[in-house]
């Protein structure tokens, strides 16, 4: 496809980073691309792509990005045989993202080929996700390796991870007991804390909903006094919940909790329930007389209670 003068086409791309690049010294950061760039050109991958005139390479700093005009498990295949040549080299503390999309070719102030594109991009934002040693694929490259029976037993899903610009993309893990790494990296560690905590915190939620639901059935099971006779003896208010977390922003929070219950209680075919509109002139800070507020809702039990928010 063409767009004036620029073509874009999909390319296979592999890119490489060395971390920890920017604490070395000069001496020592030369020296190291020096290593790297001796270890990846002598892959035979690359030199088939490259005498066949199927190959980018792109200067990055730190590391490169190549660029193969092959087929999709061209950079998977340079990946595997980089990360077996590094045994040799310690030193070099290497992280690969892999990533098949749109390219298209530009002219660098050295007017010099260079390469420009998603395809790029999304290649630098999967090796982001991954650690020294991993081997990252994005899902769409996965998908397509899958396929082949000498691909599945090396590829372990990991799920989304957020990258540049708050975009989520699909990353798979590339390892065996010979290449790669297969411990988790440190962001998707991170992300799985987060959405450990979000659900301890739902499930908190969710137990002091049901014992403020359970406190309300007992109370409601009492057995009503003389006066409430004329009063259903199935009947129930719950009146708004006083709040007393240290953040008087989280009230909010304690009519949260109001609703939750006024709405388990309201699921009840033969309990009447006043609704929290009628409730609401009774507010907490204001003196309440119990047995007043019961004759004028017309119910024979009330529910009372408060929220405290604290630590999580």
């Amino acid at each position: 496809m063409s767009t004036g003068d620029t073509r874009l086409e999909i390319g296979h791309v592999l890119f490489t980073d060395i971390v920890g690049y920017s604490k070395l010294l000069v001496k020592q950061q030369s020296e190291l691309l020096r290593e790297l760039n001796e270890v990846v050109s002598g892959t035979d991958e690359f030199r088939q792509a490259e005498s066949a005139g199927k190959l980018i390479r792109l200067p990055t700093g730190d590391g490169m990005a190549l660029v193969f005009r092959t087929n999709p498990e061209a950079p998977a295949q340079c990946a595997v045989e980089i990360a077996q040549m590094l045994k040799r080299h310690p030193a070099i503390s290497l992280r690969m993202g892999i990533h098949s999309g749109p390219v298209n070719e530009v002219v660098d102030v050295n007017q010099r080929a260079n390469i420009a594109g998603a395809g790029i991009n999304m290649a630098q934002r999967v090796m982001d996700c991954g650690d020294a040693g991993h081997i990252l694929l994005s899902k769409h490259v996965a998908e397509d390796l899958e396929q082949d029976d000498r691909w599945r037993p090396l590829l372990h899903d990991l799920g989304t991870c957020e990258v540049k610009h708050g975009v989520s993309v699909g990353v798979t893990n590339l390892y065996s007991d010979e290449v790669g790494n297969p411990q988790l990296p440190k962001k998707f560690q991170a992300l799985k804390k987060h959405r450990s905590h979000v659900h301890w915190a739902e499930a908190a939620i969710a137990l002091l909903v049901l014992a403020a639901v359970v406190g309300a059935f007992i109370f409601a099971l009492r057995k009503p006094t003389r006066s409430s006779l004329s009063i259903a003896e199935k009947s129930i208010a719950v009146l708004p919940f006083e709040n007393l977390s240290e953040e008087k922003a989280n009230a909010f929070f304690a009519d949260g909790v109001q609703d939750e219950i006024l709405t388990n209680l309201a699921r009840i075919a033969d309990l009447k329930v006043i609704s929290r509109t009628s409730v609401m002139q009774y507010k907490t800070g204001l003196q309440r007389n119990l047995r007043e507020i019961g004759q004028q809702l017309g119910v024979a039990h009330l529910l009372e209670g408060s929220v405290q928010r604290a630590a999580g």
